[in-house]
């Protein structure tokens, strides 16, 4: 495996500015989420470290190699798209085995069958290497997508939302067992999302994408605990952070105009009064969406409160998130 680090990367299309002066070391091992809403960016860096794209600026550096001028074949990169890529007249077997038959690679037929036969172990897909890819349900045609980038064992794993076009159970058994798989193998792997359920639970590093630009990398609990803005706030957490006008509750520091309460940092039974507008009932917890003069907030409850609609409750932040007019942090 290798360490990637990119170093005032830049790419444009026409007036588009895709990539704006990023500069992120993912570290040898790392499993990096690069994070954002459409638009942001994430595609784009994955394809300009891959090859696939050419950047206008900026050097990209793969285990201590400047990539810059060479073709994806050389960079040594595997990619899984977020479409299966798969070809449909081929086994599973023979899925598996197309990259190591690539001339660049001359591998034998022996260590093709081992790395097929190990590869699709670790996917438990081993009952399905004689059929066809189109026998395959959705779940196990990501599985080879994703077994076919495995076999390469390349310097970096890069991987543009290979999950989202599957089912809720699909989703959560694949992010599970693509965790476990990078783990086992100590692979680098950069992953492109806007799910903030895959950054928090699979990343060891995020990386926030804001119009092209890299406004924050930390670890999945930096991102959360301690943002730099509003925007970064706003990306992680389900349900989404509150954000008030600074006024409604009083006592922040001065330059503070807006306030941001996550949902379990609201303290209940003294502070503002609040209308119990509805409640989510999920099992492990209450959910329950208030209003308070005229604001929405969402916050969480013991699932043992027999809230109703209707119903007052007093309110007060735990710890809140100050932010500046122009959504900055203010600590």
């Amino acid at each position: 495996m290798a360490e990637v680090t990119l170093k005032n990367l830049c790419k444009s299309f026409g007036e588009d500015v895709a990539v704006d002066d990023v500069s992120m070391t993912i570290p040898d091992g790392a499993f990096v989420v690069l994070l954002g809403p459409t638009g942001a960016g994430k595609t784009t860096t994955l394809r300009l470290i891959s090859g696939l794209e050419k950047e206008d600026s900026g050097e990209i550096w793969i285990g201590g190699r400047n990539v810059s001028g060479e073709t994806p074949a050389q960079r040594d990169v595997a990619m899984v798209f977020q479409q299966y890529s798969l070809y449909p007249h081929l086994t599973v077997k023979d899925n598996l085995a197309f990259p190591l038959k690539s001339p660049i690679l001359k591998t034998p037929q022996a260590e093709i069958d081992r790395k097929v036969a190990e590869v699709a172990e670790v996917l438990q897909i081993s009952h399905k290497l004689d059929n066809k890819a189109t026998e395959l349900s959705g779940g196990e045609m990501q599985r080879v997508s994703i077994g076919r980038a495995l076999v390469r064992e390349p310097a970096v794993y890069l991987m543009d939302e290979p999950l989202s076009s599957l089912d809720a159970k699909l989703r959560t058994d694949l992010r599970v067992e693509l965790k476990r798989i990078q783990g086992s193998l100590g692979a680098t792997l950069l992953y492109v999302t806007h799910d903030q359920i895959e950054a928090m639970t699979m990343a060891t590093h995020v990386g926030v994408l804001d119009q092209g630009r890299l406004v924050q990398f930390g670890t999945p609990r930096e991102i959360y605990e301690d943002p730099d803005s509003l925007y970064v706030a706003s990306r992680l957490g389900l349900p989404r952070i509150n954000v008030l006008p600074a006024d409604v509750f009083g006592g922040v520091p001065p330059g503070t105009t807006q306030i941001g309460m996550r949902p379990e940092h609201i303290r209940q039974g003294d502070g503002q009064d609040a209308e119990v507008m509805r409640v989510e009932h999920l099992g492990d917890q209450n959910r329950l969406h208030l209003t308070l003069k005229g604001h929405a907030i969402t916050t969480i409850a013991d699932p043992s409160t027999d809230y109703e609609p209707g119903a007052h409750i007093k309110i007060a932040p735990k710890n809140p998130l100050c932010f500046d007019a122009d959504g900055n942090r203010i600590r």
